[in-house]
């Protein structure tokens, strides 16, 4: 485990604060001590957030144009000194492979990788002239083991996990630490997001799968459980491992959250690839398919 440099200066961007992770990430990190800005899409989210004592900046990753205008204010607003990047928001488009369009598969990418990608770039010139700083990358554990149903939201994940690594070895040398963040399933409202992304590009009605997405994609709200919900924890249990990841000297290159995620590490290293598939489908694709 690599040693770093603690942050000079307590100030940290956390994009996706509207709510769950992000918000519970902002608020933490504000309690010990960091100037937290926080970006969002909707001005209720805004206001809210103001409401709180933050000063947040307005953000789309999927607009380049956005991006470029949020890095800028954050960045007058910080004064130019940012010690830490917390690359928190996106979404999950739901639906097999076969039935998404391909703007539904680019929007998730365009999101999800690029704008995050994009939006960390803008700030690593100064991470490199402070020669420290913390960079995190809230990925999840479908971006070490796909599932059936969020293909494209896995891919994304997937492309993360590579960008984080890549990172990690080109910033070391810097001073600048890059942690991968993992969770399991999180009591939030992450749910409602991907329900209310499959009317958009995901071709239900003639599809293979439309019992499935009847049964799935119908209410924002499951009202059935399933197994893995009793590993379910609070978003402020992914808040502590940023906050760890922000402020060790020893900070990890990955932090799985939840047992679910740790068990998906390690099937993602030592299952064979067909007893992974056998155990996925059977337990989230389910008989009436």
């Amino acid at each position: 485990m690599k040693r770093y440099p603690e942050v000079a200066d307590k100030v940290a961007v956390v994009t996706g604060a509207s709510t769950g992770i992000g918000r519970a990430t902002a608020r933490l990190l504000k309690s010990r001590g960091w100037r937290v800005f926080p970006t969002a899409r909707s001005r209720t989210d805004l206001d809210l957030l103001r409401g709180e004592g933050f000063q947040p900046v307005e953000m789309d990753l999927a607009d380049s144009d956005s991006v470029e205008y949020a890095a800028k204010e954050v960045l007058e607003l910080a004064q130019g000194v940012v010690g830490a990047v917390v690359n928190n928001a996106g979404y999950g488009q739901p639906g097999a492979l076969e039935d998404l369009s391909r703007s539904a598969l680019r929007k998730q990418f365009e999101t999800n990788v690029i704008g995050t990608l994009d939006f960390t770039n803008r700030f690593i010139p100064v991470l490199r002239a402070q020669k420290c700083g913390r960079i995190v990358l809230v990925s999840s554990v479908v971006g070490r083991i796909a599932v059936p149903f969020l293909g494209a939201y896995s891919a994304s994940k997937f492309a993360l996990e590579a960008i984080g690594d890549g990172l990690r070895m080109e910033l070391g040398p810097a001073g600048i630490s890059v942690s991968l963040v993992e969770p399991g399933p999180i009591q939030t409202c992450f749910r409602k997001r991907v329900v209310s992304e499959a009317g958009r590009g995901l071709e239900m009605r003639n599809s293979v799968f439309a019992a499935q997405y009847a049964k799935e994609l119908s209410e924002p709200e499951r009202t059935y459980s399933r197994p893995t919900d009793v590993f379910r924890q609070p978003p402020e249990a992914v808040a502590a491992k940023i906050a760890h990841a922000l402020e060790s000297r020893w900070p990890r290159a990955r932090y799985p959250v939840t047992a679910v995620a740790w068990f998906g590490d390690f099937a993602a290293r030592f299952f064979p690839a067909r007893m992974r598939d056998r155990i996925l489908s059977s337990k989230v694709i389910g008989k009436e398919i």
